[in-house]
């Protein structure tokens, strides 16, 4: 398993080719079809139109997923309610970036209050099922096929027990694991999920991670710290997506026996 800054880029890369090839697919879609009276322009407009707002609109909505990450644990909200919250706000800039295409074939006059509301709710209903969609994929099971190896190919190490557990979307680059009452919250460099398990046996399952517990509710994977911040006597180990990992005045000289520290 990659821990290491080249796993987490080549993840992050091969994920942001498939969001962007998908909304390649559906901008393409979307000209064909030519919805809102946009049939009546040329295929070739309508392409140029459609694939702009398909990167835009994924350019818009796509951050949505570390911000309800961390909307949820800063305040402890639902997920759902954060991202219906985070769909309506993101559609407000979207929508304006739409109706201002109309500069394109004449000059731009405020609309009326009805016209806008009309505009935000068709741009919500793409951008919502655009968003659903993602999270349909995402979710996918694995599928049973896989890339044949070459002579060259050195065999992949393992993955920890732990890993299997979570959804493929996820991938493998485990960064933290966070206690959350009976649950365990799994960073990685995707995004985050909960598993019913404890934290003491979720560490006894990544026995082949290199890693170390630094708090009674965190485990840090050794490769995800990127920098370390002290403010007098507290340590916390800064990961790779930003997140903070609070190291216990216990286990300090744990972590600088270990060169961590």
């Amino acid at each position: 398993m990659m821990t290491g800054d080249a796993g987490r880029k080549r993840t992050l890369a091969r994920k942001l080719a498939v969001d962007l090839s998908v909304m390649t697919v559906l901008g393409v879609l979307m000209a064909i079809v030519g919805p809102f009276g946009s049939f009546e322009q040329p295929l070739a407009t309508r392409l140029a139109v459609w694939l702009g707002l398909a990167y835009t609109g994924y350019a818009v909505y796509a951050p949505l997923g570390v911000l309800v990450d961390r909307f949820h644990r800063l305040l402890d909200l639902p997920r759902a309610g954060l991202w219906i919250a985070g769909v309506l706000v993101a559609t407000v800039p979207m929508a304006t970036i739409v109706w201002s295409l109309n500069g394109l074939y004449g000059p731009l006059s405020a609309p009326s209050a009805e016209t806008a509301l009309a505009h935000y709710l068709n741009v919500l209903v793409v951008g919502a099922a655009v968003t659903v969609l993602f999270h349909v994929l995402d979710r996918r099971p694995p599928t049973d096929s896989r890339e044949s190896a070459t002579e060259d190919e050195v065999e992949p190490e393992p993955v920890a027990r732990f890993i299997e557990r979570l959804p493929p979307a996820l991938g493998t680059d485990l960064l933290a694991l966070e206690m959350e009452d009976h649950y365990v919250r799994a960073h990685t460099a995707l995004g985050s999920e909960l598993v019913l398990l404890r934290l003491r046996d979720a560490v006894e399952e990544l026995e082949a991670v290199e890693g170390l517990q630094v708090h009674r509710s965190w485990w840090v994977a050794r490769g995800a710290v990127d920098d370390i911040r002290r403010e007098g006597r507290n340590v916390r180990l800064v990961l790779a997506n930003g997140l903070e990992a609070p190291v216990s005045r216990a286990n300090v000289q744990t972590l600088k026996d270990a060169g961590w520290l």
